[in-house]
């Protein structure tokens, strides 16, 4: 049997650890709400990206848009190898650097 102090001692603790968990999970979605209408909102005014006109991808700088490279280890190649390009992963496109993505400025 479990001492009433040590009881009392847990049930509150409990409902302070509970407390903060509520009080947690409120705040960062009060938090994530007011971001996500501030974002609406500067998406609706902001002027598009010049870079990327609004898209929020550009061709890959690296590839030139042909999802490969051709790259050899070595300084003066016997054969040089296709690869996938690294920087797009061979999707062609590459998140626009200027507006990070957003499509805006």
């Amino acid at each position: 049997m479990i001492p009433k102090q040590l009881r009392t001692l847990g049930t509150g603790a409990a409902l302070i650890l509970g407390g903060l968990i509520t009080l947690n999970l409120a705040s960062s979605a009060t938090i994530r709400a007011i971001r996500f209408t501030n974002e609406a909102k500067r998406r609706k005014v902001a002027p598009p990206c010049a870079l990327c006109r609004g898209k929020g991808f550009v061709m890959c700088k690296l590839c030139k848009g042909n999802a490969t490279i051709y790259w050899s280890p070595l300084y003066d190649p016997v054969a040089i190898n296709p690869c996938l390009c690294p920087t797009c992963d061979g999707n062609r496109v590459q998140r626009c650097l200027n507006c990070l993505g957003k499509g805006y400025d």
